[in-house]
C-alpha cells in the first residue's frame, strides 16, 4: 500500500488518477515543506465500489479463511497511514507511521463516533454518510460510494493533522490492488527479515535474510501481523522497510530517470490511486531528490501502552507527546561543539556516529545511539542492518580515537575504514549488543530519557537508502 503513493510522488502528471477535494480550505505549510499523507485502504473495491474479481483476491491472499466469497471480506479500515514531510531544501525526507489501532478523537467525522481507533475513522464516517444520503433518497449506488469515500478522507486527514499537530498538503489514497499492481509492475522488491516468517493469514512464508519478493508476495510481507512480536507495530516497520526498498529499487534500476518507465506506472494505477485535485506534481518534483536518492528516515509514532476500549484492543497515545515528538523530529536542535567520550575520553576528535541494529532486538540501535549522544558523540544514521553474529565498529579518517573508544565499550576492536567519512564512525549492534556500561571510562552510558521517540514497543527508526532489515 505504502509504495504505491511514493510511486507518483515523482511522475510528471496526474493525467488520469482519481482526483479529490477532501483537502478543501485546510492549512497548508508555510515554510515551503511539504507534508504528504499517504492511505493505505484494507479494501477489497474499487473506487466505485464494485468487488474486485474473484481472481484478482485469491492472488491476493485477501479473502476470508473460507474462501473469497463474492466481496471478498474487509472494509474500508485505514491499515496505512504514512505522513511524508519532504523540506524544501533538499534535505532528508521524514516519515511518520502512525499506528492503525491507536486510539484518538475524530476530527471532521461526520456520525455519532467520534472516537476510536484512527483506522476506522475513515470507515464510520463513509458508512453515516451514504445512510443519511439514503435517508434523503439517494439510491445510484455509485454515487453513494464516492460522497462516502470524500467524507471519509476528509475526516481521515484532518484526524492526522490533529494528532500529528501539521499541515496535510497532498495526499495519495490507494487500495490492496493498486498496490499488488504496482509492486508487480516494479518486478517485486528485495526486502530482509532478521527471522523466518510462515503466516497463513497473510499468506507469509519467507526465511530469514534478505530475498526478493514478487507483487503479491510482497503484499503479504506488509499485510503480516500475526506471529509477530509486537504484532502491529512490526507490521509497521514492515511497510517502512518496504517504502524504502521500492525507493532503493526505483533509484537503482534507473526508473526515476526514465520517463516512458513513469508513464507506465502511472497507467497501471489509474484505476486505484486517488490524489488531491491541486496537487502541483510537476512543482514538487523539483523537491523530491531526497526521494529520488533514498535519504528518507521512517518514525513511528509513539504510544503509552495497550488498553481494552469497548471491548476493543487499542493503543493509548498521548497526543501532546505525539506532537511534541513530530515537533522535535522535524525541529532538531542545533548540536553544539562536541568532543568525542565527554571531552577527553575519546581523544578529543569531533565523531559522528552511526549505529545499526543488526542483532534483532527491537529499539536498540536507537537506545545506544541516545546514550553515546548524551556522551558527546553526534547522532548519524539510525536504523537495521543485515544480521550480523557480533558487533563491529568501523571508523572512518581522523576518527581512529572515537572508534577505539566506543569499540572498548562494547569489548570488541575497532577497524579501520576509508569508505566512511572523515569524522565518522559506524557501529553495527550483533544479538549479543547491548547498551554498553561504562568499560575504561569509570561510568555508565545514561539511559534514554522516557520522551525519547524511536523507544518502546513503536521500536526505533527505519532509515532508506537500501534494504533495511526487520521482524
Amino acid at each position: 500500500m505504502v509504495a504505491s503513493g511514493l510511486s507518483f510522488f515523482v511522475l510528471n502528471s496526474l493525467r488520469g488518477l482519481g482526483s479529490s477535494h477532501a483537502l478543501g480550505h485546510g492549512p497548508r505549510s508555510a515554510d515551503g515543506a511539504t507534508n504528504i499523507l499517504l492511505i493505505g485502504l484494507d479494501s477489497r473495491k474499487d473506487q466505485n465500489g464494485d468487488p474486485l474479481p474473484r481472481a484478482v483476491l485469491r492472488q491476493l491472499h485477501a479473502g476470508s479463511a473460507r474462501g473469497v466469497n463474492e466481496e471478498g471480506v474487509g472494509g474500508y479500515n485505514t491499515n496505512t497511514l504514512i505522513l511524508l514531510h519532504v523540506p524544501n531544501d533538499g534535505g532528508r525526507a521524514t516519515a511518520f507511521s502512525i499506528p492503525r489501532d491507536d486510539y484518538v478523537d475524530y476530527t471532521d467525522a461526520v456520525g455519532p463516533q467520534q472516537h476510536g481507533k484512527i483506522k476506522e475513522a475513515y470507515g464510520v464516517t463513509k458508512a453515516f454518510t451514504e445512510e443519511r444520503l439514503r435517508a434523503r433518497g439517494e439510491q445510484d449506488r455509485h454515487r453513494l460510494e464516492r460522497a462516502g469515500r470524500e467524507a471519509a478522507r476528509k475526516a481521515t486527514i484532518s484526524t492526522v493533522r490533529d494528532l500529528l499537530g501539521v499541515p496535510v498538503d497532498h495526499f495519495a489514497e490507494v487500495n490492496l490492488a493498486g498496490f499488488y499492481d504496482l509492486a508487480t509492475a516494479l518486478g517485486g522488491v528485495d526486502v530482509c527479515l532478521n527471522h523466518p516468517v510462515r503466516d497463513v493469514y497473510s499468506g507469509a512464508d519467507f526465511p530469514a535474510g534478505r530475498r526478493h519478493l514478487d507483487g503479491a508476495q510482497a503484499l503479504a510481507f506488509v499485510r503480516q501481523r500475526h506471529g509477530l512480536a509486537n504484532g502491529d507495530l512490526d507490521r509497521t516497520h514492515r511497510q517502512q522497510a518496504f517504502l524504502a526498498a521500492v525507493t532503493h529499487k526505483l533509484k537503482q534500476d534507473g526508473i526515476f530517470g526514465d520517463l516512458g518507465r513513469m508513464r507506465s506506472l502511472l497507467k497501471v494505477a489509474q484505476k486505484d490511486v486517488v490524489t488531491d485535485s491541486g496537487w502541483d506534481v510537476l512543482g514538487f518534483a523539483q523537491q523530491a531528490k531526497s526521494l529520488t536518492g533514498g535519504n528518507v528516515e521512517f518514525h513511528t509514532l509513539p504510544i503509552e501502552g495497550f488498553g481494552t476500549i469497548g471491548r476493543q484492543s487499542v493503543n493509548l497515545v498521548n497526543p501532546r507527546k505525539i506532537r511534541a515528538m513530530v515537533h522535535d523530529t522535524l525541529n532538531p536542535p542545533k548540536q553544539p561543539p562536541a568532543t568525542a567520550a565527554g571531552g577527553g575520553a575519546g581523544g578529543g576528535a569531533k565523531a559522528t556516529v552511526d549505529v545499526l541494529n543488526g542483532g534483532g532486538h527491537a529499539g536498540l540501535a536507537a537506545r545506544v545511539a541516545n546514550a553515546l549522544a548524551q556522551e558527546g558523540y553526534t547522532t548519524g544514521r539510525v536504523g537495521n542492518a543485515a544480521p550480523r553474529r557480533r558487533t563491529t565498529v568501523r571508523y572512518g579518517p581522523s576518527a581512529g580515537a572515537a572508534g577505539r573508544h566506543i569499540a572498548e565499550r562494547f569489548g570488541v576492536r575497532a577497524v579501520a575504514d576509508p569508505s566512511l567519512p572523515a569524522g565518522g564512525v559506524r557501529v553495527v549492534l550483533g544479538p549479543a549488543a547491548d547498551v554498553p556500561s561504562g568499560a575504561g571510562t569509570g561510568g555508565s552510558l545514561p539511559a534514554p530519557t522516557a520522551t525519547l521517540p524511536t523507544t518502546g514497543a513503536q521500536g526505533g527508526a527505519v532509515q532508506g537508502g537500501g534494504i533495511p532489515c526487520v521482524d
